[in-house]
């Protein structure tokens, strides 16, 4: 009888202990568990709002799709444009992807011609380039726009697109290519040198300034950090300003002429300060200088 009672005795704690382990086994972990659902943001959760005047002109609708969450840096919004709107020059530190779904738009890089974009279309804006997108004159525009952060930071903003800049959207199919002297090489010298001024706008700005290896911004930093280094103080004037339409800012180059005061030289380095000065003050322009 006693055996009897002590057997019932172990065969209860030994189903008690297989229960709780059972229970155990089954149970998510307290920390550390995959999630079983997905995180779902509701469209009338996420108010639309006006384009900011200061960033855009005309009629602009941001709607918020996401935003960063770590470890990730990325954020998106779906932009609409009413025709005839479109943004200010601007640049992104780590570039940006657009996805048009609806309407037809323009997208411009600073230097470059005016693109026509519609539905389906993925437009890729390389770091530190300056441009600006937005709808055509008679149809309204809706793009999905994907960018990283850089210490919390999307964009990079300018001037605005003029109305004249905008209006050669419209204008710019019936224009022939070399209507008039509109870049910087064909100004200084198209009317002497046309072949050279040419290929300088051809195979050093089309081409070599074009290329995905370097965006403009670098390549801005590079040509500077050369002139400042040969004393070339005429040319350096330009690409100071272009430098700065290319999201260089006045800080990151004022660094640049310091740093290289002490590897080419401080009569270079004091020349470049006070070409820098000029051009930061606005005493003398680029215009469409690349």
């Amino acid at each position: 009888m006693k055996s009897l009672a002590l057997s019932l005795i172990l065969l209860g704690l030994s189903a008690c202990s297989w229960a709780e382990t059972a229970s155990e086994g089954n149970a998510p972990a307290a920390t550390g568990a995959p999630a079983l659902a997905a995180t779902i943001s509701r469209e009338a959760a996420r108010p639309t709002s006006k384009g900011p005047s200061e960033r855009f002109t005309g009629n602009v609708r941001v709607a918020p799709l996401f935003s960063a969450n770590a470890p990730s840096h990325a954020s998106g919004a779906s932009v609409t444009f009413e025709p005839g709107a479109r943004t200010a020059w601007h640049s992104h530190p780590v570039g940006q992807n657009l996805v048009v779904t609806a309407g037809k738009g323009y997208v411009q890089f600073w230097g470059g011609s005016i693109q026509e974009i519609g539905p389906g279309d993925v437009v890729w804006i390389p770091p530190g380039q300056k441009h600006w997108h937005g709808a055509s004159q008679k149809s309204a525009m809706t793009h999905i726009a994907v960018q990283e952060h850089v210490d919390g930071k999307t964009a990079e903003w300018f001037e605005q697109v003029s109305a004249a800049q905008y209006g050669g959207a419209g204008a710019q199919k019936a224009e022939p290519v070399a209507a008039m002297p509109s870049t910087r090489a064909q100004q200084l010298m198209g009317d002497i040198a046309p072949k050279l001024a040419e290929l300088t706008d051809k195979v050093l700005y089309n081409d070599v300034w074009a290329r995905p290896e370097l965006s403009r911004r670098d390549r801005s930093l590079a040509t500077v950090s050369a002139l400042i280094a040969l004393n070339r103080t005429e040319q350096l004037r330009s690409h100071l300003a272009l430098a700065r339409q290319n999201g260089v800012t006045q800080e990151e180059l004022i660094e640049t002429i310091t740093h290289l005061a002490f590897y080419t030289g401080w009569p270079n380095a004091v020349s470049a300060v006070a070409v820098a000065r000029e051009v930061f003050q606005g005493n003398r322009s680029v215009g469409d200088s690349k």
